[in-house]
C-alpha cells in the first residue's frame, strides 16, 4: 500500500505543472461586452435622459409661454391669476387683493380660463 501510495503521489506531482499550464477557461469575448454595454447606454437613453429632456422642453415651453390673466398652479399647489410679470417672477392673485410673488419656473401647470372661478 505504502508503494501505490507513493506512486500515487509521484504521478500527481509530475502532472503538477501541466495542470498550472493550462489555459484558464475563456470569459465572455470583447464582443459580447461591447453589445451589453451598448444596451445598458440605449436603456440609460430611452428610460431617463429622453423622457427627462422632454419633460423639461415642456415645462421651458409653459414657462415661455404665460401671459397676464392666465390662471396656473404653482409647484406648492397654490393655484391663482397671474397679475404682474417679470423675466424671473410672477405675481398670483389667489383671492380678492391677496397677491403672491413666485418665480416663474414655479408654475407647475397652466389651468384652462374659467376654471378659478368654479372652485
Amino acid at each position: 500500500m505504502n508503494r501505490i501510495t507513493k506512486s500515487l503521489m509521484l504521478l500527481v506531482l509530475a502532472l503538477m505543472p501541466a495542470v498550472a499550464m493550462a489555459k484558464p477557461p475563456a470569459g465572455p469575448s470583447v464582443m459580447s461586452q461591447v453589445i451589453l454595454f451598448g444596451g445598458f447606454i440605449l436603456i440609460f437613453y430611452f428610460l431617463i435622459w429622453r423622457p427627462q429632456s422632454k419633460r423639461a422642453k415642456e415645462h421651458k415651453a409653459l414657462v415661455g409661454g404665460l401671459d397676464k390673466g392666465d390662471e396656473v398652479v404653482t409647484g406648492g399647489g397654490m393655484a391663482g391669476r397671474i397679475v404682474r410679470l417679470t423675466d424671473d417672477y410672477i405675481v398670483l392673485e389667489v383671492s380678492d387683493n391677496v397677491e403672491v410673488k413666485v418665480q416663474r419656473q414655479a408654475v407647475a401647470q397652466a389651468l384652462p380660463k374659467g376654471t378659478l372661478k368654479d372652485i
